[in-house]
């Protein structure tokens, strides 16, 4: 059994075509037999020939190893010459690389292909050691942070792992906190649920609800349910450190649920934050994440993430209890 979990640059892809690139070596027509056998299984349903992958998606194929090599030959190896493997390791053991992701780098290739990203890092890493065979399985990350979120990424380096900390995320199992600063005094405790809207065109989130936010999309696109859970730590002239939990995971959900309360990310001039010493973009870090089974990781906030919190009035200290 192969297993492989299909990238955001894979996304799009119709099977046939992706397995046609998977095994070079197999005729087209034995392609499409695995298909309509049920040997070629995504998500563990059958799909017909020309389903679409999306990033996510969990492809198995129920084929011998041996085979599969053989399938493969010749297959274009990705490179590794040249590729940055310089990763911020927190945690690492035969099945599971935990890293920290710093701002500014994607964590997948985009459409513009970007060569640069957090998991070909990864994989570039790997390699290095020894402990990357592309052919079998390929590391892939669980979770997602955007380009400028820093901090805690868990990668399944066997597909065991992966197919695990995927359920823990689909049943809310994992806790993931993150920290951030936002404009206004916050405090105390709360829970913001309104369901969110993505509108791909613009790359934005928006709260579903908002009369004008619904007149300018049309009302079309589909509500999706979002949980936030935040903790006040401090607030000192005009600005709150805030702890938030993820308990769902859209994209954009921290931003958008807290533009709609009125309490915008500092920085984060897309959601209506105003820049803030030189910083335009959201201060948001992924800051620790709990296993179900017991194990705590932890990333330390990046030194510009710092320098911010004191240059708004705001204590470090307040996180050393947390």
């Amino acid at each position: 059994m192969i297993t492989r979990m299909i990238t955001a640059s894979e996304s799009g892809k119709r099977l046939h075509r992706y397995l046609r690139n998977l095994m070079p070596n197999l005729p087209l027509g034995q392609i499409y037999k695995m298909i309509d056998q049920g040997k070629a299984k995504v998500n563990g349903k059958r799909k017909n020939q020309n389903y679409e992958l999306a990033a996510g998606d969990e492809l198995t194929l129920y084929v011998d190893e041996s085979q599969f090599a053989e399938a493969s030959k010749g297959q274009k190896k990705t490179k590794y010459i040249g590729v940055n493997a310089n990763i911020d390791v927190v945690y690492e053991d035969e099945q599971l690389l935990v890293v920290a992701k710093p701002a500014g780098v994607l964590t997948h290739p985009d459409r513009s292909d970007q060569k640069d990203t957090l998991i070909n890092r990864v994989h570039a890493y790997l390699y290095r050691k020894g402990e990357l065979d592309s052919a079998l399985f390929m590391p892939a990350t669980a979770n997602r942070l955007d380009r400028n979120t820093s901090g805690l990424v868990l990668i399944g380096k066997t597909a065991g792992m992966l197919h695990q900390l995927n359920q823990w995320i689909q049943k809310h199992e994992l806790e993931k906190y993150y920290i951030t600063i936002v404009e206004g005094k916050l405090e105390g405790e709360g829970t913001l649920s309104a369901n969110l809207i993505r509108d791909e065109r613009s790359n934005r989130t928006f709260v579903a609800g908002d009369p004008s936010v619904s007149a300018k999309r049309g009302g079309t696109e589909q509500e999706k349910s979002a949980v936030t859970r935040y903790r006040a730590l401090q607030s000192a002239r005009g600005y709150s450190l805030v702890e938030v939990e993820l308990v769902s995971g859209r994209t954009h959900q921290i931003r958008s649920h807290f533009q709609s309360i009125g309490h915008s990310l500092l920085g984060d001039v897309k959601y209506g934050g105003k820049p803030f010493a030189g910083v335009n973009h959201q201060l948001l870090h992924a800051w620790r994440i709990r296993l179900p089974d017991g194990r705590e990781f932890r990333a330390p906030l990046p030194a510009l993430m710092r320098r911010t919190i004191e240059r708004a009035g705001l204590s470090l200290s307040a996180l050393s209890a947390q």
